[in-house]
């Protein structure tokens, strides 16, 4: 008796251990197709990021409107490589007492369409200003392998 319950015991385990093993690959092989969200900030003005086609690169950048400044995509560098594919700009959450002229978030997305190189560059301006040098400015280097 003794024997087939240890027998019993060792095939549940032998079982459960397939089961994830199994349930494990399936979820690497999900996991490793789906594409991804890259999140860039300022600190990464002038740099490098690799992405993969279909992966997304997420640029937010502090602004304030309240000032007549905003961003404004100055060039992408290849559109058949990397595509602007949304744009928006993210109020402060409300504080209490309420922070007049406080500045929020500007975040534009841009899908990887194929392999290849593309740059991002982008001006922080007002933008009746003609002739005038930007605030700031960004650059990112988007390798899509």
């Amino acid at each position: 008796m003794k024997g087939i319950l240890v027998l019993a015991l060792g095939l549940i385990i032998t079982a459960a251990v397939a089961a994830g093993t199994v349930a494990c690959a399936n979820e690497a092989t999900t996991n490793s197709g789906s594409p991804k969200e890259v999140p860039v900030d300022t600190s990464y003005s002038g740099k490098t990021v690799e992405v993969s086609v279909d992966d997304s690169v997420i640029i937010t950048l502090d602004s304030n409107p309240t000032t007549g400044f905003s961003w404004a995509l100055k060039e992408i560098s290849d559109g058949s490589v990397l595509q602007e594919a949304g744009h928006e700009y993210n109020a402060p959450q409300p504080t209490e007492p309420p922070l007049l002229g406080a500045g929020g978030k500007e975040v534009w997305t841009f899908k990887a369409l194929k392999k290849g190189t593309s740059n991002i560059s982008m001006e922080y301006r007002r933008p009746w200003e003609q002739g005038v040098q930007p605030a700031e400015t960004f650059s990112l280097t988007v390798v899509v392998k």
